[in-house]
């Protein structure tokens, strides 16, 4: 590998094409900084301590005889390990395969099978998701705790090992999805897609070597893989893992300790904030009740000022991977609390759309990112809405040995087709209206949208979350409660049923009265079980597309 020498201040972002580029300017220009740190552990890295770890694990990659262009898979919790054999791998050129670690075992072997990987980082806690196909056909497995060798093939079968500086357009990693709606996908992601978003994203958020991340998403998502595992080594900034779960308490200690300035995270956990935090606050007391009323936007600054004494002044949020839900947005916009809104898909390598400063407004996805094309497909002249059709570096080549898919998604001049339907303002801020396929066309002919109906269930007391299907052509709200709100064990069926159906009632009622005609519900179904989700914690709305069985 080249060793970078002192360069210009604008070098990064004319010169870094390639996460091998990036490695190396980053550990070279920052190897002093800290890299990484398990919150609570004893497990850290520098940039420079970092490097050294990275090219002794591709030297025992090699020796192995995995090189570059051989596809390698990370099946892991986060870890700075994590980064740690991800560099291995991608700045010598050879490809990742990030894999959830939600994953069933079948999806496993599938992932493992369809990207042809033929060594993956495991931790051992993990292992049981090793079919005995998936462990006869690795040659390699390490474990990504302490990089030990797991399984090694013999010498004879093994190949020479090489590696190269990647190119732009080589193959980064190919990550696979499940969506919302459908089988596993492939993404193929290159180096310059990956890198041209980092770099764009450095032009609307600025972040540096003092900055400090708290990561509680998936690394294996594309979300945070370039916004919480390389944004941050592009700025050379450090990144804390929490060794437990992020649930509420140990997140909020993990905060007040090391005092992150930014945190990623998806809509579900700032909308159970809200619900479950601010608004029984609002709710149990008189005065804040009358303000939310009467002095609504005053009431929302007093809050904001806690928020801000809470998780400090240069603390911001960075919210992606689902549609936020306008009500709760309102509420920090108004609370004047430092938060952004992102909008991309794994397919065009995360961020397409950004909300900050001025471009952030409630209900908005914003505007596109830099050197980002964006445009609406199919406009319907009475609403003004079409489809968002993406254009620029950020875009994937295609799905991996899936022509037929790739085709469907681009236009015949490049254009990707994201499934996602949206306006314009007169600011050229552009707002979701929800996801093509999820669209119900009424008999009138007129467009319903899932998702708005339900930000409007989502809202009533003692709602956790719902989704809205459409079932022989009918309208039905499958709703899942708040665990206080109904017992499942009641002795009585027949107390348990009167207050089931008196709960179906109050939410049909409710939706009803605040929805135009064509988009109200018919019926109601209390789940018991949470809704399946995806990465992203959007519910996976084709498992639920079939009736089920009356409670």
């Amino acid at each position: 590998m080249r060793i970078i020498s002192k360069t210009s201040k604008r070098w990064h972002e004319n010169t870094i094409d390639t996460l091998g580029t990036l490695y190396e300017y980053s550990t070279t220009k920052f190897s002093d900084n800290k890299q990484s740190q398990v919150i609570d552990g004893e497990l850290f890295y520098t940039y420079g301590s970092l490097k050294e770890k990275c090219e002794s694990i591709s030297n025992k990659l090699s020796k192995y005889g995995i090189g570059a262009g051989d596809k390698v898979a990370i099946l892991s919790h986060n870890t700075p390990n994590w980064t740690v054999a991800f560099f291995a791998c991608v700045a010598f050129n050879r490809i990742v395969v990030p894999i959830l670690t939600d994953s069933s075992e079948n999806e496993v072997t599938n992932m493992l099978h369809h990207s042809e990987s033929s060594t993956i980082f495991i931790s051992r806690k993990l292992l049981y998701k090793l079919s005995q196909e998936s462990l006869t056909r690795m040659q390699l497995i390490v474990d990504i705790d302490t990089f030990e060798i797991i399984k090694a093939d013999d010498e004879a079968s093994r190949g020479d090992g090489s590696t190269v500086m990647p190119m732009p357009d080589d193959i980064a990693v190919v990550i696979y999805t499940s969506g919302t709606t459908g089988s596993a996908k492939g993404i193929v992601l290159s180096h310059r897609n990956l890198t041209f978003n980092l770099k764009s994203y450095y032009k609307t958020y600025k972040c540096t070597k003092k900055d400090k991340w708290l990561s509680i998403l998936p690394m294996a998502h594309s979300y945070e893989l370039t916004l919480g595992v390389l944004y941050p080594f592009y700025c050379g900034a450090t990144v804390y893992y929490m060794s437990k779960p992020p649930v509420p308490t140990l997140l909020l200690d993990a905060m007040k300790k090391i005092r992150p300035t930014v945190l990623l995270t998806v809509p579900l956990v700032i909308e159970k904030i809200y619900r479950n935090s601010v608004l029984p606050a609002i709710r149990k007391s008189k005065i804040l009740s009358w303000m939310n009323k009467n002095q609504h936007k005053l009431m929302c600054l007093i809050f904001g000022m806690k928020l801000r004494k809470t998780f400090g002044r240069r603390f911001g949020i960075g919210i992606g991977g689902a549609r936020l839900d306008p009500t709760v947005e309102e509420f920090f916009y108004k609370a004047r609390f430092n938060y952004g809104v992102g909008y991309g898909l794994s397919e065009t390598s995360s961020l397409i759309c950004y909300a900050l400063g001025k471009n952030r407004y409630p209900g908005s996805i914003g505007v596109p990112l830099h050197g980002v094309e964006m445009r609406l497909d199919n406009i319907n002249p009475k609403t003004g809405e079409g489809e968002i059709l993406v254009r620029g570096d950020n875009v994937m080549p295609g799905y991996y040995k899936d022509p037929e898919r790739t085709k469907e998604v681009f236009t015949e001049d490049g254009w990707f087709k994201t499934n996602d339907i949206a306006y314009i303002d007169k600011k050229g801020r552009y707002y979701l209206r929800g996801r093509l396929n999820n669209m119900i066309v009424c008999p009138s002919g007129e467009n319903i949208y899932p998702e708005e109906i339900e930000s409007v269930i989502n809202d009533i007391e003692g709602v956790n979350e719902s989704i809205v299907l459409q079932r022989k052509g009918k309208l039905v709200a499958l709703i899942q409660l708040n665990d206080n709100i109904i017992d499942w064990e009641c002795e009585s069926k027949a107390v348990f049923y009167e207050k089931l159906e008196a709960i179906k009632a109050m939410v049909m009622n409710f939706v009803n009265e605040k929805v135009n005609k064509s988009s109200q519900i018919n019926d109601v179904e209390v789940m018991k079980e949470p809704f399946e989700r995806t990465a992203t914690r959007k519910i996976r709305r084709f498992k639920y597309e079939e009736n089920f069985e009356d409670i």
